[in-house]
């Protein structure tokens, strides 16, 4: 509960330096009275309650999908739910679109996420000292790099370290604003809802834009089920419910409760709710906290992506495992810079937190109503949950969540377009991939030779057998491999062992063991093998050819081994379905893909690499 504590809510966590302070912005056109403050007070607790307690908490860290969270897993989920029902084919269609498009704008919210909260953070030093103006941005850059910079020691070690953090954090905040709290204990009247009711009915015309500063209080709630793939769904409970939620709540209380006494307090309410002698040590836990706020999203990414990838939504990434016990959490070193890069051109961009709040929610409401649609399906075509009941939750949250796109959609032309590019942008690669990849495996299928009688016809004209085993992969197991026939055809050489080896992805998060492989001799000392693996799991084929050699009884020398792959390219030929630009980002992504040395764990001075041009 601690690790998690130190990873998942480092950004929900931190809202508090900029959410509150952003719905009095006089800019929305409220006047500031204590009926506002405690409606605007009574929109964020319950805000938190029903978004983020009871949507999230309570229900969407249900669809665990063996033991794997995140929007990927929830379209697996989801896709499971539509073929158990029988549904129709638009479902299914539906399930993956939405799928992607949650994908696509959590990227959009990862590019924007690790900025905000740290420049919140140093902009402490203002309270302290307005001179200090200056130095906000490159202090703010010097963290972020840091913090990119340590990421490949892996979210354990990060949970470990900041974990101790958080609680302080939550502890530190819950007391301060406790301690507002008793000085003027009427701003508890914020815990009725219809101070929050009210507040729309009186301001309806700053409703919208006052609900897209209310919503940068729960974001980073879509990071409690991204995450739960690292620590388990447990975990993250109970580090809501006993430390995170509390001291969220008094904090903003305590905010309240101090605008009210102060309306001058408006200008940064997070650091004027401390003692003038408790700022600067508050910036720096500030500082430390957000650090952890951005470490939230950027673990997330980094399991999106994995997911993605292993789904064929991503070419191949080198993907580093940082735990020997918890195979969830890794690090990607591609996702890792150029999250970095963005990240930086952001805070040199906006350069303040103001500023950046206009470009923030946005993509973050669009993913919270596709896990909210998605979570529908499960839990009808799964959970077997009353369909009506299903119909009338599902139509609650979905409410809510649009509510909420159409606030923030008031900042599209304010910044909001930027993370709404960045989305746009992963969607083109998600589906250009997707299809390329579709129209690769149709293209291979028409060159297909089927495997058996290839192996009839060897026999009757054996070529030239040469020691050791030749392991070729190919899509399917029972076809003859572009690798294989290349290799025959130009060295005219057959290994005394020849494996055939498919590798399947299976539409789940793992495959147990025992359903791992499956061989079939076909004669001459040629085997046809496939492997299942769930999206979560890394490919080792390595450790495949040793599990077989032991299942089989096979005596197989791993420094006489040799790996063919053949490696696909796209010709100048038009492709079906596809314009030019897309087919040019599809040779892009095929031409840089991590190579299969590294995806696949093959020893590079026994693999041997084929072209093939398949159009």
């Amino acid at each position: 509960m601690l690790a998690a504590l130190g990873v998942v809510f480092g950004d929900i966590g931190t809202s508090p330096l900029y959410a509150f302070k952003e719905t009095l912005n006089p800019a929305h056109g409220v006047a500031f009275e204590p009926s506002a403050v405690l409606g605007l007070l009574s929109l964020i607790v319950w805000g938190l309650m029903l978004v983020v307690t009871l949507k999230y908490v309570v229900f969407v860290l249900r669809a665990d999908y063996d033991g794997e969270g995140g929007i990927l897993a929830l379209q697996a989920l989801a896709r499971q739910a539509v073929q158990r029902m029988h549904g129709p084919r638009w479902m299914l269609a539906a399930v993956f679109w939405l799928g992607l498009v949650g994908a696509a704008m959590f990227y959009g919210d990862s590019l924007i996420t690790p900025a905000i909260p740290v420049l919140s953070a140093v902009e402490g030093l203002e309270v302290q000292a307005p001179a200090l103006q200056r130095v906000v941005v490159p202090i703010t850059l010097a963290i972020l790099v840091v913090l990119f910079a340590v990421q490949y020691r892996g979210t354990s070690v990060m949970g470990r370290v900041f974990g101790p953090v958080m609680l302080l954090w939550f502890t530190v905040i819950g007391v301060a604003g406790l301690w507002q709290v008793l000085q003027n204990p009427q701003v508890l009247a914020a815990l009725d809802p219809s101070q929050a009711i009210g507040f729309l009915l009186t301001h309806p015309a700053q409703s919208l834009a006052v609900l897209g500063a209310v919503f940068l209080a729960f974001t980073g709630g879509e990071a409690l089920y991204a995450d739960m793939g690292h620590f388990g769904a447990r975990p993250i409970r109970l580090a809501w419910l006993f430390i995170a939620l509390p001291g969220l709540v008094l904090n903003y209380f305590g905010q309240g409760a101090l605008v009210l006494r102060d309306p001058a307090a408006v200008d940064n309410p997070f650091y004027r709710v401390f003692p003038s002698w408790a700022v600067l040590p508050m910036v720096v836990l500030a500082a430390a906290a957000t650090v952890i706020a951005s470490q939230a999203v950027i673990s997330g990414a980094f399991s999106l992506t994995a997911q993605a990838m292993r789904m064929s939504y991503l070419p191949r990434a080198r993907i580093v495992h940082t735990s020997g016990d918890a195979i969830g959490q890794i690090y990607i070193p591609a996702v890792n810079w150029l999250l970095m890069t963005g990240v930086l051109l952001l805070v040199l961009g906006f350069k303040s937190s103001e500023a950046l709040s206009a470009a923030y929610g946005i993509a973050v409401s669009i993913t919270m109503v596709t896990t909210t649609l998605l979570a529908g399906v499960v839990a009808w075509g799964l959970w077997r949950v009353n369909r009506w009941l299903v119909a009338v939750g599902v139509g609650v949250f979905a409410a809510i969540d649009l509510t909420f796109v159409v606030a923030n959609s008031l900042k599209i032309a304010e910044g909001g377009w930027l993370t709404l590019m960045v989305a746009a942008g992963a969607m083109l690669v998600f589906t250009t991939w997707y299809k390329g990849r579709a129209l690769g495996m149709a293209a291979q299928a028409q060159q297909m030779v089927p495997l058996a009688p290839f192996v009839e016809s060897l026999a009757l004209d054996m070529p030239h057998r040469v020691r050791g085993t030749a392991v070729f992969l190919t899509p399917e197991a029972q076809v003859v491999p572009h690798a294989l026939l290349h290799n025959l055809a130009h060295n005219q050489v057959l290994h005394d062992q020849v494996i055939v080896l498919a590798l399947q992805s299976a539409d789940t998060p793992r495959v147990p063991a025992r359903d791992r492989l499956t061989a079939q001799d076909m004669g001459h000392g040629i085997w046809a093998v496939t492997a299942r693996y769930g999206f979560m799991e890394e490919r080792n084929v390595p450790e495949l050819v040793r599990m077989l050699a032991y299942q089989k009884g096979l005596t197989i020398d791993s420094m006489s081994t040799s790996y063919f792959t053949s490696r696909a390219s796209v010709g100048r030929r038009r492709l079906p379905g596809m314009n030019r630009l897309r087919q040019a980002l599809f040779g892009w992504l095929q031409r840089n893909g991590a190579r299969a040395s590294d995806y696949f764990h093959l020893p590079e001075n026994r693999l041997v690499e084929m072209g093939q041009r398949l159009w």
